[in-house]
């Protein structure tokens, strides 16, 4: 059957609400290429929105999970636990950055971490407000949805959210919000909102996922940290996107010289076997009370296995070195194309977690429509790409960080040509 024909299907039994980039059926994947059911190949620059950090079916990884599946699937970690479950717990806790003393909880998806952090850091402070920031993303479930600051697709006519969540702006020089007035915003909130006795967290990313791959500047972080000390608020480090290499640390956290009390995990976590974690500080995850935590599939055999062998392999393989090596070639490359498109607007590389931003070069204004012609053209190119951006007009590059240096080249190759041909 063809891509088109599967697309028939799929549109015949699967709901609108429930997206596709690509109208492409993935057959096969290996390392960063993927071939449809028509046997076309493409480059990967998206790793499953930075799941696939090690690479398609890596082979370390396919034999951990074929052992695990030799011995058991599944037995729930809550009735009847197993060593790696314990074992995965040890190494996120040793991973983590910090030195107090940490525990974790390991459940299945990214918004299933970021709802047991809140509801962690809640059973810790005894309140109930918490405080996000406008361009973040945290998830599709309802409490994930309020706190994410991006109204469509995802909180478009799913309301109400649950009440107590407020948004501040995230600071971003590139869009003239400045460190002060994000935190002046803060300071607005508490005066306006809500006494800053009743917020429970203060949840940012350390570099906005979907909000456009914008980085938190250290002097803000430290900011945060300080007012959640002086008011007793937990702060939530959302590192879903961020973690496990891809921004050339372990954690992007690491880069901005603070201990959060939580941090969420998943997607780069396992190399796409679903599992994720909130790891923090030891007496604040002991707050939830016995059964107060966990999910039936939370911390699966096939995840923890497979995300040992991760754990293994960004350290055996040095890929928080290639993530660096990766953000340099693009980083040359993009720099070099904008000389002759000015419609690049900005480019941001931290590691491999890199963006390219369209703005008209006279106005300032977005080019959602380039972004957007853009990912359209690139299947043709054969290459996989995502946008983002709360303007929708950034498109972020996410490949694996086992690509070989001929692939990466070629992948930035076919870019560029879909570039030059986009940009008119």
């Amino acid at each position: 059957m063809t891509n088109n024909q599967w697309h028939e299907r799929r549109n015949q039994v699967i709901a609108n609400g429930m997206g596709a980039v690509y109208p492409l059926y993935v057959a096969k994947a290996k390392n960063a290429y993927i071939w449809d059911v028509e046997g076309n190949r493409y480059i990967d620059f998206a790793s499953g929105i930075a799941v696939t950090n090690t690479g398609h079916s890596n082979e370390r990884i396919v034999d951990a999970v074929k052992q695990q599946l030799d011995d058991f699937s599944h037995t729930c970690a809550m009735v009847t636990p197993y060593p790696s479950f314990v074992q995965l717990a040890e190494k996120l806790t040793e991973l983590a950055p910090g030195n107090s003393d940490k525990k974790a909880v390991l459940l299945t998806t990214g918004a299933e971490a970021v709802e047991n952090a809140v509801k962690i850091a809640r059973a810790h402070t005894k309140r109930s407000g918490v405080i996000a920031f406008k361009g973040g993303f945290h998830g599709r479930t309802n409490l994930a949805m309020g706190l994410t600051g991006k109204v469509a697709p995802y909180k478009s006519g799913f309301g109400p959210f649950p009440s107590d969540i407020y948004h501040a702006p995230y600071p971003n020089e590139f869009h003239g919000v400045t460190v002060q007035q994000s935190l002046s915003a803060l300071e607005d909130i508490f005066v306006c909102d809500i006494e800053p006795e009743r917020v429970a967290a203060i949840i940012f990313e350390p570099v906005q996922g979907e909000g456009g791959f914008y980085q938190a500047p250290v002097q803000w972080v430290k900011a945060l940290r300080t007012l959640c000390d002086k008011h007793g608020i937990i702060l939530i480090a959302d590192e879903i996107q961020t973690g496990f290499a891809r921004t050339g640390k372990v954690f992007a956290t690491e880069y901005l010289d603070i201990e959060p009390d939580l941090m969420t995990m998943a997607k780069g976590i396992a190399g796409g076997y679903p599992i994720s974690a909130v790891v923090g500080k030891a007496d604040i995850m002991d707050s939830a009370a016995m059964g107060g935590l966990g999910g039936t599939y939370a911390g699966s055999p096939l995840g923890c296995v497979a995300a040992l062998e991760v754990i293994d392999i960004i350290e055996e393989e040095q890929l928080c070195v290639k993530a660096l090596d990766i953000g340099e070639q693009v980083s040359t490359r993009m720099h070099e194309l904008r000389k002759t498109l000015p419609q690049i607007g900005d480019i941001r590389i931290l590691g491999a977690m890199m963006a390219i931003e369209f703005t008209d070069p006279e106005s300032g204004d977005p080019l959602p429509q380039v972004a957007k012609e853009v990912i359209s053209k690139a299947q043709e190119a054969g290459l996989i790409l995502l946008a983002c951006g709360i303007k929708s007009n950034v498109i972020r590059l996410l490949p694996p960080l086992t690509i070989e240096n001929q692939v990466l080249r070629d992948g930035l190759d076919k870019l560029e040509m879909v570039l030059l041909s986009s940009i008119k």
